[in-house]
């Protein structure tokens, strides 16, 4: 029994020392990308928590999670992921610090590199939105490509120490679904290729006088920019209108006392709106930097749902149910509000103009594009996660993006492009769970769903579970059906043929 406590005793430790850990790196993140201070600063962080993710600290969490449960299991996983990262946190600390302070002059004119994606999608002219995007592949080239190499060398290396061949070994040691999400990733893209071609093409056409087998990477923010939708997606009306959809599910955006809204313009500020749930549930920050247009507007809403589901938690859950878990639960419900904004009965409610039709079918094709460009990186990052040489995935990378978007990347981007941690899957695995639980909700509450109170109760009694079930358990147990990408399909074929 002795051993038992203690083992118990050790990982309750344990467990207080990752929750005071992620508390200070949301912490760093939001003042650094909020724009408060310009340094990131990582390593004061490792090295207080230093204890948390050493290689004997991993091992001993494997062989606890062995005979352990599914908690155990996610704090194996965030010490190992810990332990990586901090081999290239000196390298991620450059690239975060070059974001914010390198600039450069695009015909006379002064850019930041972190400006450099907005001012290519708000740029009509073509020939200039090239130059922005050779400016923006320049400075990546020089100054963050070695990094990302270097970053890429240390965490193969690292994954080894840990006594697994690939990182790819590695994740399906944590319970990772990366072969059957590829499976479903492969059959999503066949089933979808022809609706896709067609309905990119079209709005290619329509907006850009550009067919797709003309279209070029520099075009595809302009086209998803949309600036003719700006006057219905005013930046003045972005926070009341989340206020009001809040309110009509029963929660009162400005009384929460645990979830605060960053609205400060500075500089330095990130372009787009995003959360950091410094202390769950007690201190989420929501920070948005207010411009306009449908992508601020479905930026602010998706981050919203991440601040009401952190708000939301149960203050009770071990760390690992509050901070860990399948992060396709917390994306899944910021899907959930971000696609909100392209519902027909949410549109009527909220804002006021006459081509809500075309608007829905719009949004199905661009959703498409972003589902397939993940599926096509999901399958990418599967390859360059096992034991293929880095030498080879430029080149695997822009023939992945090719096939899946059918617009040629730079192969530059091939790290870059890359989040760690299999991040990719939890964004699909997040809106295939959107797409099924979308259907339970209006089948139960009505299209109208978001504005009954009736539905906002279920949302919060969801919430209260923070990520103590995964994607896969919670839906089930909601909706009896399963997390399967099909279902966006289905949900897309909706949107464009309404």
């Amino acid at each position: 029994m002795s051993s038992v406590s203690g083992a118990n005793g050790w990982l309750d430790t344990y467990r207080d020392g990752v929750d005071r850990f992620m508390a200070a790196m949301d912490a760093e993140f939001y003042e650094h990308y909020s724009g408060l201070k310009d340094e990131f600063k990582l390593g004061p962080i490792y090295e207080r928590y230093s204890d948390l993710s050493t290689l004997e600290t991993c091992q001993r969490l494997c062989e606890v999670t062995e005979d352990g449960s599914h908690g155990e299991r996610e704090l194996w996983r965030f010490a190992c992921e810990n332990y990586l990262g901090n081999l290239s946190r000196e390298a991620t600390e450059k690239v975060a610090r070059l974001e914010a302070t390198l600039e450069t002059e695009v015909d006379g004119e002064p850019l930041g590199f972190r400006m450099l994606r907005p001012a290519i999608a708000n740029e009509p002219d073509r020939t200039r939105r090239e130059r922005l995007e050779q400016a923006r592949r320049d400075l990546a080239d020089e100054h963050l490509n070695p990094l990302y190499e270097r970053a890429a060398g240390l965490r193969r290396d690292g994954v080894q120490t840990l006594g697994f061949s690939t990182y790819r070994e590695l994740y399906q040691g944590f319970d990772f679904p990366l072969d059957t999400l590829g499976g479903q990733c492969h059959t999503f893209l066949a089933q979808t290729e022809d609706l896709y071609v067609e309905s990119l093409d079209r709005l290619f056409q329509s907006r850009l006088g550009l067919r797709l087998d003309d279209a070029r990477r520099w075009d595809v923010p302009r086209l998803f920019r949309a600036p003719e939708w700006d006057g219905a997606f005013p930046a003045d009306a972005m926070l009341p209108a989340l206020e009001a959809t809040l309110a009509e599910l029963g929660i009162d955006l400005r009384r929460q006392s645990n979830v605060f809204i960053d609205v400060e313009p500075r500089p330095k500020k990130s372009p787009r709106a995003f959360c950091a749930p410094i202390e769950v549930p007690d201190r989420v920050m929501l920070v948005i930097r207010p411009m306009g247009g449908p992508d601020d507007w479905h930026s602010l809403f998706h981050e919203a749902g991440h601040a009401q589901h952190y708000g939301n938690t149960a203050r009770s859950l071990n760390v690992e149910d509050r901070r860990l878990g399948d992060d396709a639960v917390t994306e899944g419900w910021a899907m959930l509000f971000e696609l909100l904004v392209n519902e027909p009965a949410w549109l009527a409610r909220r804002l006021d103009f006459g081509r809500a039709g075309e608007f829905v079918a719009e949004s199905g094709v661009i959703l498409l594009y972003l589902v397939r460009r993940y599926a096509g990186k999901f399958l990418y990052e599967l390859e360059l996660n096992a034991d293929i040489g880095l030498e080879e995935m430029p080149r695997r990378y822009v023939e992945w993006m090719l096939e899946a978007t059918k617009i040629e990347f730079s192969a530059g981007d091939y790290l870059s492009d890359v989040d760690p941690g299999f991040y990719s899957s939890s964004y699909l695995r997040a809106w295939a769970f959107e797409a099924r639980l979308r259907t339970f909700l209006r089948e139960e509450f009505g299209t109208a769903w978001a504005a009954r109170r009736e539905a906002g109760s279920l949302l919060r009694e969801l919430w209260n579970e923070g990520q103590r079930m995964t994607a896969d358990e919670l839906l089930h147990q909601v909706a009896g059906t399963e997390v399967e990408l099909a279902a966006v399909g289905e949900r897309v074929e909706e949107a464009i043929h309404q």
